[in-house]
């Protein structure tokens, strides 16, 4: 299933995609995907309901991200060796947690905003996974029923404020909407195999990342597992697993986001955002 929520800003309500990729209002069903209503158990028992029977949302409505904004965003980086070469940085033995806000969500189509102080804003396309239960000291092995799906996320960083401004990652991916999700999530019964899906992000129709999931360093079991064994995970809590090469960061003149850029970016199957840059 493809779960999405749709209207303005602020006043989204829960939706699903059916057959014809037609929205359907759930928000006669549940109050939002919160909470029990992302619990893979519950995703199976509406799976096994007629989708056609809930109305119908006309075309063209706005979609926010496919979650409400979570109790918190974990982030995992150089989860690609390549990117890892790029930025200089050895590659992990470990996966490299660090937080970003969950203010900084926004929706697949909804501007990018330079902040004022802001010089550097670069690109980061990464695999989304959200939790769909209360975990905590889950195995490897057991990991992937704690998710509720998976979807498309761009991680935006402001290189000045990770490198030069204390050391702190955090504050330099945190500004508001410097974490477009979605368009949807794509629940885990429909994501058996994620290796051969191809990630990639175009910068005004130029493409600039372009690999496979396979291509992580730890998988998504790893990474649910690890983060698992230091805090509790939650219903609705994002995972962001990386990026591949081909950030700007670096590069001998690196071309860093300004206002009018579009960055167009998806992971097969999983669906396409599509951001202009603001300042």
């Amino acid at each position: 299933m493809k779960l999405v929520r749709f209207g303005d800003a602020g006043r989204e309500r829960p939706g699903i995609l059916d057959q014809q990729g037609r929205i359907r209002d759930l928000s006669g069903r549940i109050s939002d995907w919160v909470g029990d209503a992302l619990d893979p158990v519950a995703l199976a028992a509406l799976s096994a309901t007629d989708i056609a029977s809930y109305p119908t949302v006309p075309a063209g409505v706005r979609l926010g991200a496919p979650v409400p904004t979570p109790g918190k965003v974990v982030c995992v980086g150089l989860n690609y060796a390549d990117h890892a070469e790029e930025t200089g940085f050895e590659l992990p033995s470990e996966p490299l947690v660090f937080f970003k806000s969950p203010t900084a969500i926004c929706g697949p189509t909804d501007p990018i905003v330079i902040p004022k102080t802001a010089e550097a804003v670069d690109w980061e396309v990464e695999l989304a996974c959200v939790i769909g239960r209360s975990t905590a000291g889950v195995s490897e092995k057991d990991a992937m029923a704690a998710v509720a799906g998976f979807g498309v996320a761009n991680d935006v960083t402001e290189r000045n404020w990770q490198f030069q401004r204390g050391g702190q990652w955090s504050k330099a991916k945190s500004a508001d909407t410097f974490a477009p999700l979605g368009p949807w999530l794509v629940t885990s019964d429909e994501v058996a195999d994620l290796g051969p899906r191809r990630i990639w992000l175009q910068k005004n129709d130029v493409v600039r990342q372009d690999s496979l999931l396979s291509r992580m360093i730890f998988s998504v079991p790893r990474i649910v597992a690890h983060l698992s064994e230091f805090m509790r995970l939650l219903p609705g809590d994002v995972i962001l697993t990386g990026t591949p090469r081909g950030v700007a960061y670096n590069k001998s003149d690196p071309d860093y986001l300004r206002p009018g850029d579009l960055l167009c970016c998806g992971i097969e199957g999983l669906g396409e955002q599509r951001t202009k840059v603001v300042q």
